[in-house]
């Protein structure tokens, strides 16, 4: 009864095949079976059912490894999810297109898709025993792998399964459909489309898929280099690749290939002699076994590889979301070609490691980044750090040079490299450079030395202090305060109370703003703090990244591109994609650039902080130390018109004080400024970088910008603040009100102005009033005086 049962069930479903067979005339003309009676009711209504399955089915693009390249082409990564690199059917050897076509289907030029002998010999097996076995063309195969390989990217578990369902009703069906499916095939691609198609599609075992993955893997080679026994043990593999790989299972793998070679030999495909060498030969003799991961932790370049991956995931032209990016970048067969510059990232690393060891006693840490002015394009990263996700000495999975969005971390706090930016606001307000500060005298002495205290009436607003609440700034030892320091010594030298006093001139969150739009901010992605600790003397946590970007927008002339790791995307056919995390812009004028770059020229010439650290054959640089208080994290950032390049040096954990040390093999007495060993190691950098190259000088600002479009400022002094405003707007400035000062004048009479009346500056520049308020000054109250700056 049983068996009765099994051969209608049989005959219903698989009718449909052997009115294939008898009409392949018709199937080839419009894929529809007329039901005259082939096997009667139960026939017909498998033909039926043949009829109203869907007939389109389309070779889509497989998903394949992306690829990540240094600028030299070397790879960097290549994420997958699964290994596998499409190639043309004339890039994969001759014998191994006979040998998959001889193993799995012998007749696959002769068919149209369907093996009508192996199909009449399946259904009588069938009749006889459990399952739906047999019958299966390439093609057919090709069809089933696909259809799996498509549920299972989309994430339909349900559809994965029935495309591989062996038994019972939906196996029939399956079966049916695939049929169905594989005429269709036939009828639109040739023969050599659909082996190419199968040859890069099916999983040769030990997580490789298609042809050329497997080859590279198992044997380091091309699939278009394959020998006969190698392409024999490779087409074994795919009928069962669990237990036939050569890696794994070296024996099953030998008796598979063997089979293979046999089938090869009955086929005329090979001669005698060809099948007799290659079923003796030592199967374990070919084994060059290459693992590629897809994790950037097994790169060679760990961090810049997990940058650029990071990167990526926020690039709009690979998808919408998150997740359609992230499948782009492992499926897509993208070539990302990268700024990275393997060469350079040595010497970088080569250089941060002599001075700042792996792992040294002292837990300090050290990195760098370097950038191109005018591009945006990182072409190095480095630090003293293995990649690893555990966290124990000399190593760590995070990039200390960039976001944390990117892989980094928080940032950390960068001192006096943050007056650049003050330097940037004065010149851009027309401050004259070659004019003075006027320093406050000191204020008292506390713990740490001599300090200027600045309260809310020099630093108002909401990028100032509170009412009451007091700001001590202190400078480095051996720098006295107090009287006119020109602009470019307070500098040369970081005196940190006369920058205080000059942005309490030009406005804090003028400084800020400037900071902002020059592209830094926090770590973590938030904007810079708006106290002025952190504007002035840089208290806020930032990124090498966007330090060296920074400096680099002066470098360039001005022009800030926004920070990238990547030069291009093509996608798996070649096309360039639009970056939309690309672009350059003119943020600063030519001549204030240039004129920026004059004054930071000084730090690296006698006098200034970083004059020791001046590159070979006193090539032109810029650039400005940074010690944070306390000297708990150091910085050089500087630039050449080719180059910029930050240097970090400190403790990525903590904020323990710099004193003292012993780092490679040197003993450095005192605090660790900036100057002591953030600028050497900057230095190394930038000079094995720029070794062999011809020196680049800086354009100078144009004579106009410098003394052109000076006009003298009007005294102010005793007028009520509306005629003061009418004065100086009437000549061409700009006008802000500065807190009221003790001055022997009646209260709300104009006792001063920065810059003061008589002074050259340039047309344009915010003028600040003071007002009295009536009080006659005391004696030690320091105030905001007028800056003196002699034409």
């Amino acid at each position: 009864m049983r068996q009765t049962s099994r051969i209608a069930s049989v005959m219903s479903m698989l009718g449909g095949f052997v009115a294939v067979a008898m009409t392949m005339g018709l199937l080839t003309a419009g894929l529809v079976i007329p039901a005259v009676g082939v096997a009667g009711q139960a026939t017909n209504n498998g033909i039926k059912m043949f009829n109203q399955m869907p007939a389109d089915f389309q070779m889509n693009p497989l998903a394949q490894q992306s690829r990540i390249l240094a600028s030299d082409g070397t790879v960097i990564g290549t994420p997958f999810n699964e290994n596998r690199i499409v190639v043309p059917l004339n890039k994969i050897a001759p014998v191994m297109q006979q040998a998959q076509v001889a193993i799995e289907d012998e007749r696959f030029f002769e068919h149209g898709g369907v093996d009508p002998k192996g199909l009449l010999r399946a259904i009588s097996t069938n009749i006889l025993s459990a399952g739906t076995q047999g019958a299966s063309t390439l093609t057919q195969q090709y069809v089933k792998v696909a259809l799996q390989n498509k549920a299972l990217a989309s994430g339909n578990k349900d559809a994965a399964a029935a495309s591989v369902a062996r038994s019972g009703m939906q196996g029939y069906v399956r079966k049916l459909q695939e049929l169905k499916y594989a005429v269709s095939l036939e009828q639109k691609y040739t023969k050599q489309q659909i082996l190419d198609g199968y040859l890069n599609l099916v999983y040769f075992g030990d997580q490789q898929y298609g042809v050329e993955a497997a080859a590279r893997h198992y044997y380091g080679r091309s699939a278009s280099q394959l020998t006969l026994p190698q392409a024999a043990t490779l087409a074994g593999v795919v009928n069962a690749p669990g237990v036939t790989d050569p890696i794994n299972n070296p024996e099953a793998a030998t008796k598979r290939r063997n089979q293979v070679l046999g089938k090869m030999y009955a086929q005329q495909m090979i001669s005698y002699k060809e099948y007799t060498d290659a079923t003796s030969h030592d199967l374990k003799s070919d084994l060059k076994v290459t693992n590629i991961s897809s994790s950037c932790a097994s790169s060679k370049y760990p961090y810049f590889c997990y940058y650029v991956y990071n990167w990526l995931l926020n690039e709009p032209s690979l998808g919408k979301t998150r997740k359609e990016r992230e499948a782009a970048l492992k499926g897509g067969g993208l070539t990302i070609q990268t700024s990275f510059d393997p060469k350079l990232a040595a010497k970088m690393d080569k250089d941060i490691k002599s001075k700042v060891p792996v792992a040294n006693s002292e837990n300090v840490q050290a990195a760098a980044l370097t950038i191109q002015p005018g591009t945006g394009l990182v072409l190095a990263t480095g630090q003293n750090t293995a990649y690893s996700n555990n966290t124990t000495a000399g190593k760590s999975a995070i990039n200390y040079t960039v976001p944390l969005n990117m892989g980094g971390g928080q940032g950390f706090t960068i001192g006096s490299t943050a007056k650049f930016f003050a330097i940037v606001s004065a010149v851009q307000q027309g401050r004259d450079i070659e004019g003075d500060i006027n320093v406050p005298k000191f204020s008292g002495k506390d713990k740490n030395g001599n300090f200027v205290r600045f309260t809310n009436k020099q630093f108002p607003g909401e990028c100032g202090l509170a009412p009451g609440e007091n700001w001590d700034v202190h400078n480095s030892e051996g720098h006295e305060s107090g009287g006119p320091m020109p602009v470019i010594e307070a500098t040369a030298g970081s005196i940190n109370t006369a920058f205080a006093q000059l942005v309490s001139e030009l406005g804090a969150c003028d400084v800020h703003a400037t900071m902002t739009k020059m592209g830094v901010r926090n770590g973590d992605g938030t904007e810079i703090g708006k106290s002025p600790s952190g504007i002035i003397l840089g208290s806020e946590p930032v990124t090498a990244l966007d330090l060296a970007n920074a400096y680099a927008t002066v470098a360039a002339d001005g022009v800030y591109c926004t920070p990238r790791p990547v030069k291009s995307i093509a996608d798996a056919n070649g096309k360039q994609l639009k970056l939309a995390q690309a672009g350059c812009k003119q943020l600063l004028s030519k001549d204030v650039a240039r004129t920026v770059t004059k004054v930071f020229e000084n730090v690296l010439k006698p006098g200034g902080t970083a004059y020791a650290s001046r590159l070979a054959g006193d090539r032109p640089a810029a650039g400005k130390t940074g010690t944070v208080e306390g000297a708990t994290q150091s910085w050089f950032a500087g630039y050449t018109p080719e180059l910029a390049t930050a240097v970090w040096v400190g403790h990525a954990d903590n904020e323990k004080t710099l004193k003292d040390v012993r780092l490679g093999g040197k003993y450095y007495d005192g605090y660790l400024y900036g100057s002591t060993i953030a600028a050497p190691i900057w230095k190394t950098i930038m000079d094995d970088a720029l070794r062999g190259k011809p020196e680049r000088k800086f354009a100078a600002p144009s004579s106009e910008f410098l003394d052109g479009n000076k006009v003298r400022v009007p005294n102010v002094k005793g007028q009520t603040p509306d005629n003061a405003t009418s004065m100086l707007e009437s000549a061409g400035f700009k006008v802000k009100q500065g807190p009221a000062q003790d001055a022997r004048l009646f209260e709300g009479l104009i006792m001063g102005s920065t810059p003061e009346g008589g002074e050259k500056v340039a047309k344009g520049a915010t003028i600040t009033i003071y007002p009295s308020t009536g009080r006659r000054p005391s004696s030690t109250q320091p105030t905001i005086a007028p800056a003196v700056s002699p034409n």
